[in-house]
């Protein structure tokens, strides 16, 4: 039984579709102030330097008009006898005579004397009025007579022009500016090779490919809006786009074809700018930002029309990934720049390349690092470690907040304000993670960790920022690639690397960051989850002067807000020195027949050995247990460095941090060497 009213719902949902199909009643380059004034500023730039361009040349072309006068004349009187004598019918005469036609010849014939009784009178009025006004001008002022040869000379040039020669040069290139036309669209989509497109185009050329609105400027460049042919998708379009940039005697960094799937699959905004992206320099609005909210997202770069697009941060965490050289870490730098210039925001650093890209905002991180070795490693998985705990003390801090405060229980801008309850933001950017994720010793449990931050963290005002050059499943854990919501894709090698830091099934979707070229291309990406759809993006460019300018006022504002904290503050990881000898101690725990042995079954056996001095370090978990011992040889000179062994229980040998017995003997020695020196001084 059919629901009343039915038919009329449905007649509403179809006039509510229709509506949404209508064409905006404002152009989109008038949608906002900023379009409206690039598009006025273009248009007036372009109309001037034609102007000029076609002034300078003037004489240019009255030297061709002049030049090319005598064949207009000639034209001009050929034209005049044919015409007068119906000269133009002589073939079609001729014809009838060959085909023995007679009365079709007379026929001819007296339509030919006809127009010659008419055209005679007239050729030769137009004679005497030209040979009046030639007495006329003759007898005029010699301005006038300039004048009037100038006139004759133009007229006579411009009849006498050649086909293949036009009279007025380009004043731009058509890779530059050219007006994008709907004639230049269609022939570019043509010449792709799209079976689909090259079939329905044979049957029906008119209708194939429909302009769903009118091609006009959007930003610095012009848009497209087209409906392609049926079973023609957008994505067929963008694999050729290197094809199709050359059809349109266009860069390659001036072409960005893209597609609304709200709409439907074969919906293509094709977009053409002026100038080529790549060589574009964009500039960060943090650069001269005297601070930032981190709750209204992070200024990160422009898409390729120009337009600022922002990476919004709370409740979202954030996986950067390209091969090496391609402007990864210059992203990370510019996110970096948002989360200091926040005062309530803690700030936890870890650069693992080495290079200290990161350096200036060490003075404003709670937790900060640099460095390639294992001591740096393990200090990356121990803030991991840390942050699990913090999030699992938020959770019961968020929940114990009162309903009116916390509706929806998720920290907000209100309740980071309140200092005491420690629920504000907390960001924690790992760049160069597979060195991390990838390490024998330290990698497993920071990937459970960072994969358990990652899933609970981001209601709880915990934001992780990772960054890598490696992305395969060793270097990057399946659960933290599956999960992050902020994917930032610069040129990868691979379908598996663009899928591993863009999501499944991206390249089959058609979003491709292979498509970018190598250096060239650096710092253009694609990102997507800050945005409803995938977006092409350039990074923007912080220099190190730049950041460092920034990370000054970014620590002024922290200092004046009493929010210095941890590294920022002086405080370095504390570490449990034993009242015992630790030297002593290795070296009694380490038989003479172990050469090597991990660091993890040192600091048992002196747990074992002294429960209160040491037992403190084996209940430390993962990296956090191995790189206490670390930390406290390092006074001694010791180095760690990789071992081969199996665990004390049994079970498979591997590879994992440890110490060579001789190093402990070694320093003990010299260490007996210097307090007799001492003694005996």
């Amino acid at each position: 039984m059919d629901q009343p009213g039915g038919e009329r719902r449905d007649w509403l949902t179809e006039l509510e579709e229709r509506a949404r199909t209508r064409r905006p009643i404002v152009p989109l380059w008038l949608r906002s102030r900023n379009d409206a004034l690039d598009t006025l500023r273009w248009v007036g730039r372009h109309s001037a330097y034609v102007a000029a361009f076609q002034v300078t040349r003037a004489p240019l072309y009255a030297g061709r008009l002049a030049a090319r006068s005598p064949r207009g004349l000639a034209r001009l009187a050929g034209g005049m006898v044919k015409w007068t004598f119906d000269l133009e019918g002589e073939p079609v005469r001729l014809a009838t005579v060959r085909k023995a036609d007679p009365e079709a010849y007379l026929k001819l014939s007296r339509q030919r004397d006809a127009r010659v009784r008419l055209r005679v009178p007239i050729t030769l009025a137009v004679l005497v009025t030209l040979l009046i006004v030639g007495i006329i001008v003759a007898n005029a002022p010699t301005l006038a007579q300039w004048a009037a040869l100038a006139v004759a000379l133009g007229v006579l040039g411009v009849v006498g022009k050649p086909a293949d020669r036009p009279l007025i040069d380009r004043a731009v290139t058509p890779t530059m500016v050219e007006k994008l036309t709907s004639d230049i669209v269609i022939r570019s989509l043509m010449v792709l090779g799209i079976s689909g497109i090259t079939q329905a185009m044979s049957k029906n050329p008119k209708d194939a490919i429909r302009f769903v609105a009118p091609i006009t400027r959007d930003g610095p460049g012009w848009r497209a809006d087209i409906d392609l042919p049926y079973g023609v998708t957008v994505t067929d379009v963008m694999d050729k786009r290197d094809r199709l940039a050359s059809a349109l005697r266009r860069p390659l960094g001036c072409v960005w074809p893209e597609g609304d799937s709200s709409i439907h699959e074969g919906r293509l905004i094709l977009w053409v700018g002026d100038k080529d992206l790549s060589k574009t320099i964009v500039r960060s609005p943090l650069a001269k930002a005297a601070s930032h909210d981190v709750f209204k997202g992070i200024p990160f770069g422009n898409d390729p029309r120009g337009r600022l697009i922002t990476v919004p941060l709370i409740q979202h965490n954030v996986l950067i990934g390209s091969q090496p050289g391609q402007g990864k870490t210059a992203s990370v730098r510019e996110l970096a720049a948002g989360i200091v210039l926040d005062p309530t925001t803690e700030a936890w650093f870890h650069e693992l390349k080495g290079t200290g890209d990161l350096d200036p905002y060490e003075k404003v991180c709670h937790r900060y690092i640099s460095g390639i070795e294992d001591e740096a490693i393990a200090y990356a998985a121990d803030s991991l470690a840390l942050l699990r705990k913090e999030v699992m003390r938020r959770a019961a801090a968020l929940k114990a907040l009162p309903a009116d405060l916390c509706p929806d229980k998720r920290v907000t801008r209100q309740i980071a304000d309140k200092r005491s309850l420690g629920l504000h933001p907390l960001v924690c950017i790992i760049d160069e993670c597979q060195n991390l994720f990838a390490h024998p010793d330290y990698g497993p449990a920071a990937g459970e960790d960072a994969e358990f931050i990652i899933k609970l963290g981001r209601a709880l005002g915990v934001v992780l920022i990772l960054a890598t050059q490696r992305p395969d499943k060793r270097s990057l854990p399946t659960g933290v690639s599956a999960n992050v919501s902020i994917r930032f894709c610069l040129r990868v090698g691979g379908q598996l690397e663009n899928d591993m830091i863009l999501g499944t099934s991206a390249y089959q979707s058609g979003i491709r960051a292979t498509m970018f070229v190598p250096e060239k291309d650096a710092g253009t990406g694609y990102l997507v989850g800050a945005t409803p759809m995938p977006k092409v993006a350039k990074a923007a460019y912080l220099d190190t002067p730049a950041t460092q300018r920034i990370a000054d006022r970014a620590y002024a504002l922290r200092q004046a807000a009493g929010t210095l904290s941890g590294h920022a503050a002086g405080e370095r990881p504390e570490v449990v020195t034993p009242s015992f000898d630790l030297l002593a101690d290795i070296a009694a725990v380490v038989p003479a027949s172990e050469a090597k042995v991990w660091n993890e079954t040192v600091v048992d056996r002196l747990a074992d050995l002294r429960p209160d001095a040491y037992g403190p370090w084996a209940e430390l978990e993962g990296g956090a247990k191995t790189g206490q011992l670390t930390t406290a040889l390092k006074p001694y000179g010791i180095k760690t460095m990789q071992v081969w062994g199996t665990p004390e229980g049994g079970g498979k040998g591997a590879n994992r941090i440890g110490i060579a017995r001789a190093d402990i003997i070694t320093a003990l020695t010299e260490r007996d060497k210097r307090k007799g020196t001492e003694a005996a001084s």
